[in-house]
């Protein structure tokens, strides 16, 4: 695996994962769940971030993702070009309870892609354990249409904690039969989830993506 050490060097394999989306979606939560993820925090004139190593154990060996936090840069109006300078992948993360997020996720999109051309991106819609969505999952299609990984995501319950990084880890390793070899070490969960529920949601989701795209 060819690696970019943006941080501290290690002897194993180290990707930049950039987290982008709105203020309050959840991205702080989401990397602080990661029981590892001792934090470090950059301060430049051009840029202020929050580093998150979280080190995950897969069948090829250790890994770490250097998870770059805008830690609500994103409230000043848009991130600087060197926050996204040298990322090797990227979550673009909404909130399924706020419409707005969602609806501002293109702009996300758009700015990730004029710095870092062909990196995996996924797409996280979180806050799925809160009962009333205001983001249908038929509404959402925007993953479909970009051709992105799409996943429903609770940081405060940990559901599906893991599947985007499992997911970059085969994309960058390149082999689809990648897998974990053990479970992070996340925090205790926060909230409880309809996990009944939350599959009718994931299946809904399954058959938008066999039909036409809007």
């Amino acid at each position: 695996m060819a690696f970019y050490n943006q941080q501290q060097v290690v002897d194993y394999p180290s990707f930049k994962l950039v987290i982008v989306g709105d203020g309050g979606t959840g991205k702080t939560t989401f990397v602080k769940r990661h029981l590892t993820g001792e934090f470090e925090k950059i301060y430049k004139p051009t840029i202020g971030v929050d580093v998150h190593p979280l080190d995950f154990f897969t069948n090829h060996g250790k890994i770490r993702f250097d998870c770059w936090d805008t830690a609500g840069q994103e409230k000043l109006g848009g991130l600087r070009d060197g926050y996204y300078i040298h990322g090797q992948c990227a979550i673009i993360m909404f909130d399924v309870t706020a419409r707005i997020t969602y609806k501002n996720v293109p702009t996300w999109y758009n700015d990730l892609c004029r710095v870092c051309e062909n990196i995996p991106i996924v797409l996280c819609g979180n806050k799925v354990d809160v009962k009333n969505r205001q983001v249908k999952t038929k509404q959402i299609t925007f993953h479909r249409k970009k051709n992105l990984q799409y996943y429903e995501i609770s940081a405060k319950s940990n559901y599906n904690f893991e599947k985007p990084f499992l997911y970059f880890a085969r994309r960058l390793a390149g082999d689809a039969n990648l897998h974990f070899v053990e479970s992070p070490a996340l925090a205790p969960p926060e909230v409880d989830i309809d996990i009944a529920h939350q599959h009718m949601n994931e299946t809904e989701l399954i058959h938008a993506a066999k039909s036409t795209t809007p």
